[in-house]
Parts: structure tokens; sequence; C-alpha cells
């Protein structure tokens, strides 16, 4: 027998779409009839597992909380430059005039900021407004009514060895029931994946896509510091063997953002987005702020990048999909925190009528549907539709072209439609295609092994506890993905979650999931589609606390 906790809204995820769904709602209850939502979040703390960059506009933040700066939120770092750079080579550079940059990628005014600061913010205003929060609780399971309508989800029982057999401690998981249902997971949602393919939801869309993003937080020397400085490069070292762009960003206390994001639809299957991230951090571009810092941080997550093409259906009965976990990236901004936390406030405000109405739930929220067509962040959707397909069709250099033009001068309504149909999984080439790529050993002053990375991540699980890494078939990691690419899990994983080990002459795939930071990357990547990631035991998992 199962606990159950009955609410109104039930709140899947506590990053910033949830989280604004949360307070929205909230807000509009003060002063009419307040509803009961509970927010469950995986992580440890809330801002556990939020990664990103991260350049914010502040656009929905404005609407949501219009006296922000008065309530303190963490939006301390304005940017004053912002530089972008070719790189051309291991060894040269061309500073890029912003007259040939998308305007979206332009940053004057934007803010530099940790989205784990900022949603453990968010949860801050959340909690006062009357919402219960839920940390380290995964939702596990999908909860369905007898007509076919979402009515909650249950979570993750705690407390099961590896076997999945109770432990001294042993806690079933809670039935968290609610009269809507919001899922906010974030990119590749493990319940996400599941209810796109229960209710056909993607039947229209193209197929989804999906970057990796790498980011290492440093101390540097204060000298060398530049509090708004906001930099972009691409080019080398991926130098077409993916598409994708490093970053540099200044924030407060002398310590800076570096990353490196890689789309994962590359073809190459040497190709390893860890390595290729430290190879980065020696060009003299980056490497002339780092020199005499120190890293002090590590983590890496995917991020939905398929934009207005591949949007799913986001409503069905009894519930809707927010934020990245819908995929409400705009690339040609390179931004989504904004784009997420507007989804949820749309959603709430849909929501709040319904429930205030006296509904009993389980109606598919067509006005959710219908007040995102209409507000900016379809606009923006709709301008950067052809973003990422004309670079991925045509290359940097003729691609980059054709969205200077069409975001420039057009404003992203060219009456054109280009696509990118395959799935990114698919676009890997047989290893006997590719050209092997030799990365050099980590320097450990710039560069350094996944080992040391793993360990600066915090990432904690009970190794006694079922894996959470699963594979439909053991065999074709060793049968036909080894023969094929070289088992490309090995080059994928920015956690050396996979290895192959021999013993007594014979070889063995293994899963150190305690390793895992949860980037998702093997769930979308593989080339069998044969790895499924599903939720740890809650708490699990990365602590990103300056990330």
């Amino acid at each position: 027998m199962r606990e159950v906790l009955e609410f109104d809204v039930v709140i899947v995820g506590g990053g910033p779409a949830g989280l604004s769904a949360a307070c929205r709602l909230m807000q509009m209850g003060e002063d009419k009839r307040a509803l009961t939502v509970c927010v469950i979040e995986k992580g440890a703390e809330i801002g556990a597992h939020a990664l990103s960059g991260a350049v914010m506009e502040s656009r929905a933040l404005d609407e949501l909380f219009p006296d922000w700066r008065e309530k303190g939120a963490p939006l301390n770092t304005q940017v004053s430059q912002d530089e972008t750079f070719w790189l051309k080579s291991e060894h040269s550079a061309w500073r890029v005039p912003h007259t040939f940059l998308p305007n979206g990628v332009r940053n004057q005014g934007n803010y530099l900021v940790s989205q784990g600061k900022l949603c453990r913010w968010l949860a801050e205003q959340a909690e006062r407004l009357g919402v219960e929060i839920f940390t380290g609780f995964t939702a596990k399971e999908l909860l369905f009514n007898e007509t076919n309508v979402i009515s909650g989800v249950v979570t993750g029982d705690m407390g099961l060895n590896t076997k999945g057999k109770p432990k001294p401690g042993y806690m079933p998981g809670i039935e968290l029931r609610g009269k809507y249902t919001l899922f906010a997971e974030g990119s590749r949602g493990h319940l996400g994946k599941q209810l796109i393919e229960h209710y056909e939801l993607a039947r229209n869309a193209d197929a989804q896509h999906y970057s990796l993003g790498l980011k290492e937080l440093w101390e540097i020397d204060p000298k060398l510091h530049q509090q708004g400085l906001a930099i972009h490069n691409f080019g080398w070292p991926l130098n077409g063997q993916s598409n994708g762009g490093g970053f540099l960003y200044f924030t407060e206390d002398s310590q800076v953002a570096v990353g490196l994001v890689v789309d994962l639809d590359y073809r190459n299957a040497y190709l390893s987005p860890f390595d290729e991230f430290q190879r980065m951090k020696h060009h003299s571009t980056i490497a002339r702020f780092l020199q005499g810092g120190r890293r002090i941080s590590y983590g890496a997550r995917t991020l939905t990048k398929g934009g207005y093409h591949s949007l799913p259906k986001l409503i069905f009965p009894g519930g809707l999909l927010i934020g990245c976990e819908a995929g409400l990236l705009n690339i040609a901004k390179l931004k989504g925190i904004h784009t997420a936390m507007k989804s949820g406030m749309l959603a709430a405000e849909s929501i709040y009528i319904e429930v205030s109405g006296g509904c009993k739930g389980g109606q598919e929220l067509v006005s959710y549907s219908e007040n995102l067509r209409q507000s900016w962040v379809y606009d923006e959707l709709y301008s950067a539709r052809n973003f990422s397909a004309a670079i991925h069709k045509f290359g940097y250099c003729v691609g980059g072209i054709f969205n200077v033009i069409d975001q420039n001068v057009f404003r992203g309504k060219l009456p054109l439609m280009i696509r990118n149909n395959q799935e990114d999984h698919a676009q890997l080439m047989p290893i006997a295609q590719c050209d092997a790529i030799e990365y050099p050993k980590p320097d450990n002053i710039l560069s350094f092994d996944k080992a040391s990375s793993i360990y600066m991540s915090n990432v904690y699980h009970d190794a006694d506890q079922p894996c959470h890494l699963h594979l439909s078939d053991s065999a074709i990691p060793l049968a036909s993905n080894l023969a094929d690419y070289g088992e490309p899990a090995l080059r994928y994983c920015p956690a050396a979650v996979y290895n192959i080990v021999e013993e007594k002459n014979e070889r063995r795939f293994v899963i150190e999931a305690q390793n895992c930071i949860h980037c998702k990357t093997c769930d979308i990547k593989d080339p069998a589609k044969n790895i499924t990631w599903v939720p740890p035991e809650g708490g699990g998992g990365p602590v990103y606390s300056k990330m």
C-alpha cells in the first residue's frame, strides 16, 4: 500500500519552468481561491542538477516578479562587453564584427547567471507563496486513471538493493495525485519520453535534436578578470567534426564559466565531446584568462535544440509539457531560461482558470497551446525555426551567412522551411568510415581527465541500488556497437560511466552508474537506441552548488 497525497497541481521538476509555474499559480490565487501545489525535484536540493551557461534575458522574470531586484534575485552581473571569435585553427583566431553576427546572439543588457542560484531563489519565492517543495524525490512512474488521463505520478522507492529487494529502512514510493500534472524534467525527461510515445505527441513533429553542454567554473587571477564580459567562440577544435561552440562568461568574485556545446548529430564515431572541451581550453583566446587559475567545478547536461519544427504537442489529458521538456530553447539566441519560465507561467494561468472555476481536471488544456502561440515565446521560436537546420545542412560558413540575412534583415520571416528530420543517433557513421582523432593527454593545468572532473561534479549515488542505466539488449555493446562503431559510449559519455574490461581473455561491457551526472547523452546518442536512462534513487547524482 502506497501513501497518497492529493493536490490541485503536481509539478515534476524544480527548474526554472516548474518553479515559475508554481509561483504563478500561487500569485493568481492570492486574492481569489488558493490552490494546493507541490513541486518534486530529484536532486538532493533545489538547483543541485541545474546546469546552464548561462546568459539570461530577464524578460520572463520581469513579468513574474517585477520587483525581483528588491527581492534579491541573483542577477548580479549584466553583460557589459560581448565578443565572438572564430577559432580558425589551434593557434589562430579572428574576432567577428557584430555586423556579421545574427542579432539574437548579441548579449548587451542580458545577465550572466548561475542557474542553480536562480532556481534556489525561485524556490524561496514559491515557498513563501505557499508551494510545497519535496527535494530528493524522483518521479518514477506515471499515474493514469481508467479513462487514460494522467492523474499524477508515483515517486521512486527508497532503499532497494542492486537486485531490487528492500533493504533496512526501505520506503515505498508515494502517489502524488493532481487535477493537473506539469512535466518540467528538462532535456530528455524520463517521463516526458513516455508521454510523447503514449499519446503520440510527436506525430506531426520533426525529429527532436540535442546538444551536449560541458561546463567548468574557474577562479582566475583578479587582474585578468573582466566582470560582465561574455565571449563566444566557434570553429576549432570542432572544425566540421560537429556543430557547436564555446563560451567564457566573467561573473562575480573573479569567477569565469567556461564551456563547450557540441551538437549530438555529429557523425565521427571517434569524437569525444569531453576531450574536445579539454582541448579547446588550450587555445590562446581562452588560455590567456585561465592560466594561473583554479578549476572549482565541472558538469555536463544535454539541451533540447530542435526548436519550432520539432515541437511535440504540449497538451494531453490531465497534463502539460513545459520548458526544455517541451523543447522551447531559442537556438538563435542560445538561450532557454526565459522561454522556459514563460511557458511555466502560461501553463499556470491556463490551469488556474480551469481549476478555480470548479473543473475536476483531466481535460486537454487547449488554452495553454493557444496562449503559447499568441505569446512572444512562439514568435521567438518561429523566427529561429531555420537557424540550426541551416548550419547542419550548409555548414557554419554558408549556414551562418544565411542566418545573418534571415535574422538581421528579414527578422526570421524568410518564407523558407529548412528541415533536419534525421535523429541524432542515426547520423553516427561506422568507425571504418571515420578519421581517427588523437586527443592529447591532459596537462592537469588547463585540461583534465574524466576521473578528476567527475570528482569536481560532487556526484554521489548509493552503490547498493538498482542500476539506473538500462540496456534493452545486453549483447549489443560488444556484439555490434564495438565492431561497427568502436563502442561510442566510451567517448560520448562525459563522465566515464561506460567501459570495456578484459578478464581471463574475455571482454565485458561495464556500467559504472555511480559516475553518472545525469546528462542523458547515452539515452540520445547510442546508435542502437539500446540505453535508457531512468532516475536513480532520489537525491543521487551531481550537486552543482556553484554552477
